[in-house]
């Protein structure tokens, strides 16, 4: 009974040994929380790996700040190491990072700020003076922690994420940019008035501040979805154009053949009469080369390509190909939503390669392009490879990756189109670039290990 008087007491009075040792398992529980947060808020693929760094990391440096830097040097410290490990570890955009970086503060902000108000309505108390007794310390901790992951749970349950940023175009980037830098001046004002002057503050003005920034969060993310909105509209509707082109040709040529098919049938039937089979095998081979260019467009469809942003590249330059009388063999057997790199990365790659290859194909005699997509279950990798005809046969298949390099510098080509690819395979380590070349073929092979 004695024991149990004791304890109380330590958790009912100012006791500043005990708030250090208590703050050790919440350091790593918000730690965790945040990072669950950040990574749900905008959808980011990461590994075990990268997720037990980023919580060691911050987790120490947050314990060691809490000990030895002074409030409030100590969180805009962790603020900053916590914006580095986003970008370094998580390994995402600049603008992806910001928002997994400023959103949970955001919302952990206005939840300190209702905890606050929650402190000197019910416990008669200022927040500070509050939080120096370890039981309630404790309660708002707890109180905080439940909120944040209610938070998380939200946004996870109903996908409330923002996963499509790579869509926006300059000017919507250019906007949340300035919402995010303003979102980070608004948190570092709402730290230093808790911190400093929270005692000082009536009720009403702490609630103003909590309706300043619930609209402020709505405001923001009203602005983000409306934004993103559109972009996918617009996204849509290219979509849907490129298909209705693609559906009209699909369409012309399914008549065709149907007009024409008693008469491809009679001219096969002629070979055979005469036992012609070296004539009936060329036949049937100018037969098969249209029969491909019907089972290419079948294939050029958003439920085979079932990525927007790749269905757009890959039928624009699909389009332009055709323009120039090139033979293009399509095959896709993957579901380009479950990619293991971003979509952004790939759609560059995917452009660059495809302009290489048609670039080459067009000063052929022979002009033949072949595009297959797939994955190969036994080697644990996903698999672009784009074959090409082309007349430069003594091409330098190491030389091409230099920046600048260029066999059409007259043309104005700025030889970047590689190299831009090679940077893109530095900073993934589960990308490799593959370059081969035979008598009639040029091979690049993109590999997606997994």
């Amino acid at each position: 009974m004695e024991l149990l008087q004791t304890i109380w007491t330590a958790l009912t009075i100012q006791n500043e040994g005990l708030l250090h040792i208590i703050s050790i398992p919440f350091t790593f529980i918000e730690a965790y929380l945040t990072m669950l947060l950040s990574i749900a808020i905008v959808n980011i693929k990461v590994t075990n790996k990268q997720k037990f760094l980023y919580f060691f990391i911050i987790s120490i440096f947050g314990i060691i700040g809490g000990f030895f830097i002074p409030t409030p040097l100590n969180v805009y410290l962790n603020y900053a190491l916590l914006f580095a490990c986003i970008i370094f570890i998580f390994k995402t955009s600049i603008l992806k990072s910001l928002i997994a970086f400023v959103f949970p503060i955001l919302i952990n902000a206005f939840f300190q700020t209702i905890i606050t108000v929650v402190y000197s309505i019910i416990f008669g108390m200022n927040f500070e003076n509050g939080i120096t007794i370890p039981i309630y310390r404790i309660l708002a901790s707890l109180l905080g922690y439940f909120l944040l992951y209610s938070a998380y749970y939200i946004s996870n349950y109903f996908g409330l994420n923002i996963s499509k940023l790579e869509i926006l175009n300059k000017k919507n980037k250019t906007i949340l940019s300035i919402i995010i830098i303003l979102a980070i001046i608004l948190i570092s004002f709402q730290i230093y008035m808790v911190v400093f002057y929270i005692s000082n503050l009536p009720v009403f003005i702490t609630i103003l501040s909590i309706i300043f920034l619930v609209s402020f969060f709505t405001l923001s993310l009203y602005i983000i979805y409306t934004a993103l909105k559109l972009e996918n509209t617009a996204t849509n509707l290219e979509e849907s154009q490129l298909y209705n082109k693609t559906l009209e040709l699909l369409h012309d040529d399914t008549r065709a053949f149907r007009h024409d098919m008693s008469n491809i049938s009679l001219g096969m039937l002629g070979y055979i009469e005469r036992n012609d089979i070296d004539g009936l095998k060329k036949y049937y081979n100018d037969f098969v080369e249209d029969l491909q260019k019907v089972n290419n467009l079948t294939t050029l469809s958003p439920k085979v390509v079932n990525n927007p942003a790749i269905y757009n590249v890959l039928a624009n330059k699909y389009h332009k190909a055709d323009s120039l009388g090139i033979k293009i063999k399509l095959e896709a057997f993957l579901d380009l939503n479950n990619l293991h790199m971003k979509t952004y990365e790939f759609t560059r790659v995917l452009g660059i390669l495809m302009d290489n290859a048609i670039e080459a194909t067009s000063e052929c005699n022979e002009k033949i392009i072949n595009v297959t997509i797939r994955k190969d279950p036994r080697k644990n990798m996903q698999l672009l490879i784009i074959e090409n005809t082309y007349s430069e046969k003594d091409i330098d298949t190491e030389q091409i990756y230099k920046k600048g390099f260029s066999s059409k510098k007259e043309k104005g080509n700025t030889g970047l189109g590689l190299w831009e690819i090679r940077q893109i395979l530095k900073k993934n380590n589960n990308l490799n670039l593959f370059t081969t070349k035979n008598d009639e073929f040029f091979v690049q092979q993109f590999e997606i290990y997994y």
